[in-house]
């Protein structure tokens, strides 16, 4: 028997995986409060959320206040999801998060999901971890996905991709009780396998410094997903670009038809090859996988239709989740 976990998670889990189960494309909108406006002069962050949500991102990330200026229609395509704590590039220790925002109220604001900023190796840090571990029991409380932003940050990190000190964050967040982990992306693919591998949840990708071109930042998200990443969570590359909606669409589309691998020991049968790469739909027909008329077998066919989406995989303590 397939577990789901509790019905009301796993019911905003699949709304995150709308699109596709094979990936994530979020973009975060919540630089406003540490760096300043984020919204060119002359127009809207509604109408960047439109462009976002035109062009097939799964979710937003904002702050509570960025909630009243945005059209609800912009939500009928894609998630919400609520930051919760928050520092200017100005404090004396920018490296400090402190919360903002509490589970209850991100709920009542119609959040499908929050996220927390954790900076690892920070003087701060003691305060973060704490929040974290008292989100992620609000999150359990009230059935409401956690996605934990963490990198190694602060005066004793020389190397803030270090493998060892990245994978050391990622695992904080997961043994805390994050759903989604959104971090930096590593020297290599081959590194970010060793990482994504040893996660139990999905690891997303940060959209990392300014690129030059388009097709930087598409040869950026195929190395993440390529290294085993759940997807991206793409700020300024996004929302800075020319043609956001343009640009959206792209990474969107990379992300939503990447081949999927699930290492759910529930999901398949006993002698399938977890090596091969899978679609979303072994979700829903978990046949020998190659064999004629199989999901394999469709690849090809089902990889050319955007509108197909089945949910979202969860990892919930020891077992897999499919919401």
């Amino acid at each position: 028997m397939t577990a789901f976990g509790h019905f009301a998670r796993a019911l905003r889990l699949r709304r995150l995986y709308r699109h596709s189960t094979a990936g994530l494309m979020i973009t975060p909108l919540d630089h406003s409060i540490s760096d300043g406006p984020l919204v060119p002069k002359g127009t809207s962050l509604d109408h960047l959320a439109g462009q976002l949500a035109a062009g097939g991102a799964d979710a937003v990330v904002v702050h509570k206040g960025s909630v009243r200026h945005i059209s609800p229609e912009r939500f009928a395509a894609m998630s919400l999801i609520i930051h919760l704590n928050a520092s200017t590039s100005h404090a004396l220790d920018p490296d400090a998060k402190y919360v903002v925002t509490q589970v209850e109220e991100a709920l009542r604001l119609g959040a499908d999901a929050v996220s927390v900023h954790v900076n690892v190796g920070s003087d701060d840090e003691r305060q973060q971890i704490g929040d974290l571990g008292r989100i992620a029991d609000a999150c359990d409380r009230w059935n409401l996905p956690l996605l934990a932003m963490v990198y190694p940050r602060g005066p004793r990190v020389t190397d803030p991709r270090d493998p060892d000190l990245v994978a050391h964050a990622v695992t904080v967040a997961s043994d805390l009780g994050a759903d989604l982990v959104k971090t930096v992306f590593l020297g290599s693919t081959a590194e970010m396998l060793d990482l994504t591998a040893s996660c139990p949840v999905p690891v997303l990708v940060a959209g990392g410094p300014a690129m030059p071109t388009e097709e930087d930042v598409l040869a950026y998200v195929r190395d993440a997903l390529a290294g085993g990443a759940g997807g991206v969570a793409m700020g300024r590359n996004i929302f800075q670009a020319s043609d956001p909606r343009r640009l959206a669409a792209k990474v969107a589309r990379l992300i939503h038809h990447f081949p999927e691998q699930h290492f759910a020991p529930l999901a398949f049968p006993a002698d399938a090859h977890r090596d091969e790469r899978l679609t979303p739909d072994h979700l829903d027909a978990p046949a020998r996988l190659g064999a004629p008329g199989s999901p394999l077998d469709r690849d090809t066919h089902h990889l050319s239709h955007a509108s197909h989406s089945t949910g979202g995989p969860h990892h919930d303590g020891r077992e897999t989740v499919l919401a």
